[in-house]
């Protein structure tokens, strides 16, 4: 079966500074895949190099099997491969329904010409654009919030907002950096459960995620980043007793050889502590 996304030795440099150290990865069509790792592991930069916002220092992107290796972020975005952001990108000013609209253009197909004349075929387009962002809305529970401006939504609403303009561009690869920040644990778990349907329907997620209670709950497969390097993958229950992705998290005191302090450890792990610089 042909990933439907392949990193291949990826590497991404800052100077001297290494953030991302040939990393090898492959995601299934339809599968969960949860990028974990303590801040400043590299995680938000292998998102920027998959997704275009980085050219890789050295490896190889591909979707489909086709090398996107360098390409530009809005042609990778015009593959389907959409993602989110850690810090929220949202027109504060404009109505939520309006913020989703804006996700639509990946699909759109009207001329700006057409637009300004007011053609059919472009009214049509825009009631299409309009009733898909209303989907996306339900979907994520804001659709009675569809005309109030997104800065009056409160943190974890304005997460599920960003959230909706990324399904309403009809993502085949869904990259979310962080989606459950700020959301309560209701929140949480509907998006969990949201994640999963969509799944079903045929959407590939690739997720970085702190709250390791979703992480174990959503996921297929787990892979952990510590210092820009890949340094477990796995079952979320097998990761999260690994003895390296204890010592990560923990410190190396706290990861035995055998793997009986990591397991112990295991429970506290669930909730990592935030202990380097973004």
């Amino acid at each position: 079966m042909t990933a439907a996304l392949r990193v291949a030795a990826l590497s991404r440099r800052f100077g001297g500074v290494v953030a991302v150290r040939e990393v090898d990865a492959d995601v299934a069509p339809q599968e969960i895949v949860a990028v974990i790792g303590p801040n400043g592991a590299g995680k938000t930069t292998l998102f920027n190099l998959i997704t275009g916002f980085l050219p890789p220092t050295s490896g190889d992107v591909y979707y489909q099997g086709r090398r996107i290796t360098g390409w530009s972020a809005s042609r990778v975005a015009a593959l389907g491969v959409i993602r989110t952001f850690q810090n929220l990108l949202l027109f504060g000013e404009a109505t939520v329904v309006e913020n989703v609209m804006a996700g639509c253009h990946r699909w759109t197909r009207t001329g700006l010409l057409q637009a300004a004349l007011a053609l059919p075929a472009a009214r049509r387009e825009d009631r299409q654009v309009y009733d898909a962002a209303r989907e996306a809305l339900a979907l994520v529970g804001l659709e009675a919030r569809g005309q109030d401006p997104a800065r009056d939504l409160p943190f974890g609403q304005q997460r599920l907002l960003e959230i909706a303009r990324a399904l309403a561009a009809r993502p085949a690869v869904l990259l979310l950096d962080e989606p459950t920040a700020g959301l309560s644990a209701s929140e949480a778990r509907g998006l969990v459960a949201l994640m999963r349907r969509l799944r079903a329907g045929g959407v590939t997620f690739v997720v970085i995620e702190h709250n390791m209670d979703v992480v174990m709950d959503a996921a297929d497969r787990v892979i952990v980043l510590d210092y820009g390097e890949k340094i477990a993958e796995g079952p979320p229950q097998a990761v999260q007793r690994d003895p390296r992705v204890i010592a990560a998290y923990l410190g190396e005191e706290d990861a035995a050889p055998d793997g009986t302090a990591a397991a112990a450890a295991a429970p506290a792990a669930a909730t990592p502590p935030e202990t380097r610089p973004s």
